[in-house]
């Protein structure tokens, strides 16, 4: 355990940090998902509503630096190119 001041400090952001880092990336995934779900499911209308709420999110975070900006656009160039291949 860290006997300074400033180490116990950093040490009580770490356990913060990572808390608020791991429901930012259950929510990247969570979106991600739903997507997925509704171009399996062959759903366009839904599959196309869980893509533009999904869109924002990941921007959120990849201007954060959450998730790398590469990433990003390749999960959405992927996903965009499922939805226009449904029927």
């Amino acid at each position: 355990m860290a006997n300074i001041a400033s180490a116990k400090k950093r040490a009580r952001q770490a356990v913060k940090n990572n808390e608020r880092n791991v429901a930012q990336r259950s929510m990247i995934r969570t979106t991600i998902k739903k997507v997925v779900v509704a171009i399996d499911a062959g759903d366009k209308a839904a599959a196309t509503a869980a893509y533009a709420a999904m869109v924002p999110v990941l921007d959120r975070y990849a201007d954060r630096g959450q998730i790398h900006k590469n990433k990003v656009a390749r999960h959405k160039s992927r996903l965009n190119a499922h939805i226009k291949a449904l029927a």
